[in-house]
């Protein structure tokens, strides 16, 4: 699983990823997990409001940091 969270770094996208980090540890998950804070990168996958996450290349979430109970939904598809 390859995992991408978009931001320029922001308090919103530190959170998110450090949600991801804990998610990935509750359920045992083995993923590779990637900050990116290039506008055109993330402007790549149409998001244009941050925080985003992408799984495998499919933009999950963006605009706001879900709760980590929907991360693990995510993930867990």
């Amino acid at each position: 699983m390859n995992i991408k969270v978009l931001g320029p770094g922001c308090k919103n996208c530190t959170t998110l990823f450090s949600y991801v980090e804990e998610v990935l540890k509750e359920l045992g998950l083995q993923a590779k997990i990637e900050k990116v804070t290039d506008f055109k990168e993330i402007a790549a996958y149409g998001v244009m409001k941050t925080p985003g996450l992408v799984v495998d290349g499919v933009v999950k979430v963006f605009g706001r940091v879900p709760s980590k109970e929907e991360i693990k939904e995510i993930l867990q598809r």
